[in-house]
């Protein structure tokens, strides 16, 4: 796998074009905090492989229409250099693409707001980096949400462009006891995969697997605590008496697998304590998650990854008492 890498590395070196693709693909790959290319590329397959399946070309589309826009303005703006060949300034994008591309109706316009909003999300993520770095805490998909968020919003007063699969006339109910029914095994296990592949707004087993992959290629410790933060959602959501469907659509456990990679494996060196706090960490992203789904339902919004955001924030703001 490394000679694998060093080939690559030496192919782009010699080709601007080569550069720009694995850039790119360092983009994909950051979702989940991957800076590898080859995961990227198995990424991209999952996203394009769930898309298919799911007969939604256009959101694998979008994810990358948003993600070169993204790359070309921040060559435009002179990002740090280093950051942009880390792709630093594409998942933000690459995640906005995909939710605009899953929630709106594909026009002719809609193309070209959609690399509206892939380009925005890097003067975005320059503008949050900059004020989270005083307390020592990433920014992580926070560019992303909020990009989003308002993108998705505004189409509420703009005609041109169709948020047909944003909900018009949100109410909030109380949830009936019946929808929160026993998991079968299947349906645990259903529920586990999709809350990692819910991350790229995705529903597919199969891309789930190349999700995994995709991680593992880099980092063992991140895929385990992936398949790990699925399971602790999925059992924490079923205990808390979450909705079925939500559970075994993965709706309830995307959140609690980003900040179980990112505590986990990431942003804190992997250890008994360090997985023990990662593991509280999770199970309060499911709580957090069930309150922005109420939060956001009268503005018509989906949570994104919002749950995810504001809980490893929470987390990892003490940062100092793991150093």
């Amino acid at each position: 796998m490394k000679a694998l890498l060093t080939w690559w590395e030496g192919c782009c070196v010699s080709s601007p074009f080569l550069r720009f693709v694995d850039v790119n693909l360092r983009g994909i790959g950051q979702v989940m905090f991957m800076d590898n290319p080859l995961s990227g590329l198995l990424f991209f397959v999952a996203i394009g492989w769930g898309s298919y399946e799911a007969g939604m070309p256009q959101v694998a589309i979008g994810g990358l229409v948003a993600l070169v826009a993204a790359t070309l303005a921040a060559q435009w703006l002179r990002v740090e250099p280093a950051d942009l060949g880390a792709g630093l300034y594409g998942y933000n994008a690459y995640l906005a693409g995909l939710a605009l591309g899953t929630f709106l109706i594909p026009s002719p316009l809609f193309w070209v707001y959609l690399a509206l909003a892939g380009a925005v999300s890097v003067p975005a993520t320059l503008a949050t980096a900059n004020v989270f770095k005083t307390w020592g805490v990433a920014a992580l998909t926070a560019p992303f949400v909020l990009t989003a968020w308002l993108f998705l919003l505004a189409t509420y007063v703009f005609t041109a462009i169709d948020g047909g699969g944003l909900p018009m006339n949100p109410e909030i109910t109380p949830l009936d006891p019946a929808a929160a029914e026993l998991l079968a095994f299947g349906d645990f296990v259903q529920g586990v995969l999709k809350s990692i592949t819910q991350v790229f707004l995705k529903a597919s087993i199969i891309a789930a697997l190349l999700l995994l992959a995709g991680l593992a290629v880099n980092s063992l410790a991140a895929a385990a605590f992936a398949l790990a933060g699925a399971i602790v959602a999925v059992v924490t959501a079923h205990a808390l008496g979450a909705e079925s469907d939500l559970i075994t659509g993965g709706l309830m456990g995307f959140s609690p697998v980003l900040t179980a990679v990112a505590l986990g494996a990431v942003f804190y060196k992997p250890g008994l304590r360090v997985a023990m706090y990662a593991l509280v960490a999770t199970v309060f992203t499911v709580v957090v998650q069930g309150a922005m789904n109420v939060a956001l339902a009268p503005f018509g919004l989906p949570t994104l990854t919002g749950p995810f955001v504001l809980a490893s924030w929470l987390f990892l703001l003490p940062r100092r008492h793991f150093e």
